[in-house]
């Protein structure tokens, strides 16, 4: 599927061709389907993909530890952080760091905010996953009042803002789904190694510290490995909302509250429902729009029904 209609048997022998290094595969087939292929889809598909486990897996962890079902990179103010870094580095036309400038600013940007969220919710010397979500909530109004203030000020690198914070994996690279993979990987592998500890935490601090869980370091991990894996999945895509949300709660329903099963069924639906909103903002409509515009319509909802939820019988699941 897209502009460019590259039959399936096309395509199968390029990517035969491409892992194996048989160019005979590629004989008498016009010259620009391995370009598309190669160069222009594949990243998308494979990037998207494990963006979409990413935030999925992030989601999953951060609703664990906090043990608040609200709580997701979005919530949690990281992607708005990526949001501001990004929108700075291109009204500053930041150049010395070449095609990077703008991930590596909005990596920086996201850190930065949850390092500073998490400061500013146990600032009394406590550490509630309530105050940790409300000032997730403050920090992203006031960067998002930011990024309205950048915008102003930006006149014609505006448009290039707007694209970018409407999220997109159009132009992606092997580099960059490389860079994904590595992150997406180890942070999977650390939610893995700590799911027991999860579920038992899931129990409350005090029984979880009797049955030999070290939940101070445990949750210190945890949420540095899930903010990490966020913000470079957002550094890397732009602002798509929801979908650490939106899976775990989805998951649940089919897995069940177990993280051991949980973590690894959410990465694989997290990356099966971005590459298909992807492939519908891309593909199926008639005209492209950004990805993060589909999630937000798919997750907006979806987020009032939660809030509306708990407010009437405490618990979501």
């Amino acid at each position: 599927m897209g502009y460019i209609k590259v039959p399936a048997g096309a395509v199968i022998k390029i990517i035969a061709a491409k892992f194996s290094g048989q160019v005979d595969f590629l004989k008498g087939m016009d010259s620009i389907f391995p370009v598309v292929v190669v160069d222009v889809r594949l990243p998308r598909i494979l990037s998207s993909a494990i963006v979409g486990g990413g935030l999925a897996i992030s989601g999953v962890v951060f609703q664990g530890i906090l043990l608040n079902p609200l709580a997701d990179p979005y919530t949690l103010g990281v992607s708005a952080g990526a949001a501001f870094g990004a929108s700075l580095a291109i009204l500053l036309n930041i150049g010395f760091l070449g095609m990077y400038s703008v991930p590596l600013f909005a990596f920086g940007g996201a850190v930065g905010t949850l390092l500073f969220v998490v400061y500013l919710s146990s600032a009394s010397g406590g550490f509630s996953s309530n105050n940790l979500i409300l000032s997730g909530i403050i920090v992203a109004a006031i960067l998002s009042a930011g990024i309205s203030l950048l915008k102003y000020i930006a006149d014609e690198q505006v448009s290039v803002i707007i694209f970018w914070l409407m999220g997109s994996f159009g132009s992606k690279t092997w580099t960059d789904v490389g860079l994904i993979f590595l992150f997406v990987a180890i942070g999977f592998l650390i939610f893995i190694f700590f799911a027991r500890d999860m579920n038992l935490m899931s129990l409350g601090n005090r029984t979880a510290s009797s049955l030999g869980v070290d939940t101070r370091k445990v949750t210190l991990v945890l949420l540095v490995a899930a903010s990490l894996v966020a913000a470079i999945c957002v550094s890397v895509s732009g602002i798509i909302g929801f979908v650490g949300l939106l899976v775990p709660h989805m998951m649940r329903l089919i897995t069940g509250p177990d993280n051991r099963r949980l973590v690894p069924v959410s990465l694989l639906a997290g990356a099966i429902l971005l590459l298909g909103a992807d492939t519908i903002t891309r593909a199926v409509l008639p005209t492209e729009i950004p990805i993060g515009v589909l999630t937000a319509l798919i997750g907006g909802p979806f987020f009032c029904y939660l809030f509306r939820k708990q407010q009437r019988t405490g618990k979501i699941l």
